[in-house]
């Protein structure tokens, strides 16, 4: 698809943060092939690259000019990410996933841009869907840990400055994420599954949501043309939202291998989950997560890939 917004003869520029890391490796072939000249934010780079500048950290006193200097669209993917032991750390989160996000799209505005993207979390609505409803874009925020909180601080300040910049924000809100190179859970599943692990899900009966990366990629290069808006915010999943133990079992079918799923009642393991330190796992394994998709559905836009298609590609592409 070419954009509509392309000059005869010119491309136009879309700055990308954190394109160097697991999303915005797939997401540049997206846009470029989308008919953006995509221009990589990093933080210093050994390499000399036309299509990279370097920005340095990200904080409220960050210089995107040079970087800004002549871009139509941006898409932040950059942040920092959950760390293990750092829920006390609150205000390295607000620094660079608050501070430096609103540094980022004043600057932007004052540069021209007209189209700025923030890529969130569902963790922004909470964690899990538990005797309530699907998670929607109205819902009111419930985000969990520090990450989830200082996404959300960042889209309540997106959402004021939208009143006063010439600028069509979009948040974008995923669940996990998977595919090519993917890290956290997914990478753990993968590990366990292609090792033979036993895993105890099989009395697992939840309902959860996932996105695969080409996915998320086709959708924010579709928000990139398609919004006018001042301010909107999308939830992004896959269609298909499946059980822990499905999921697990179709990942397993991509790998040509067999799950090793065996019963253990919910109740026991939230008990274990919580013995061994780690009762916030409990809402990634066997808790819900439904997200209602009507929005999205109502752009026009259509995934590219079913999850078994996803995960296929995810288990035999190279990172």
């Amino acid at each position: 698809m070419r954009n509509p917004h392309q000059k005869t003869g010119s491309r136009p520029v879309v700055l990308v943060t954190g394109a160097n890391g697991f999303v915005g490796r797939h997401l540049t072939p997206v846009l470029l092939q989308a008919g953006w000249r995509v221009r990589r934010a990093v933080r210093s780079s050994r390499l000399s690259n036309n299509d990279e500048v370097v920005v340095g950290s990200i904080g409220p006193s960050t210089d995107w000019s040079e970087a800004l200097t002549g871009a139509q669209a941006v898409v932040h993917l950059a942040a920092r990410v959950h760390q293990v032991n750092e829920e006390s750390a609150i205000d390295v989160y607000r620094t660079i996933n608050v501070e430096g996000t609103l540094q980022l799209a004043r600057s932007a505005a004052k540069a021209g841009v007209k189209r700025f993207i923030f890529v969130s979390t569902m963790l922004v609505n909470g964690s899990c869907t538990d005797d309530r409803a699907p998670f929607r874009e109205t819902d009111e925020l419930a985000p969990r840990g520090v990450y989830g909180v200082s996404k959300a601080e960042a889209e309540l300040g997106l959402k004021q400055l939208s009143s006063d910049l010439p600028m069509s924000l979009t948040v974008i809100r995923p669940p996990l994420v998977y595919g090519p190179g993917a890290v956290g859970n997914f990478h753990l599943l993968v590990k366990a599954v292609r090792s033979g692990t036993p895993l105890p899900f099989r009395a697992v009966h939840n309902r959860r949501a996932f996105v695969g990366v080409q996915n998320l990629a086709s959708f924010i290069a579709n928000r990139l043309t398609h919004n006018e808006k001042p301010f909107d915010v999308f939830l992004v999943a896959d269609k298909e939202q499946v059980s822990t133990p499905e999921f697990i079992g179709r990942l397993a079918r991509a790998m040509d291998r067999k799950a090793r799923l065996f019963p253990v009642p919910v109740k026991a393991l939230e008990l274990l989950l919580h013995a061994s330190g780690r009762p916030r796992i409990r809402d990634s394994l066997v808790g819900r997560l439904e997200v209602d998709l009507t929005k999205l559905s109502s752009t026009g836009w259509q995934q590219e890939f079913s999850l078994e298609e996803g995960l296929s590609i995810a288990i035999r592409s190279p990172s």
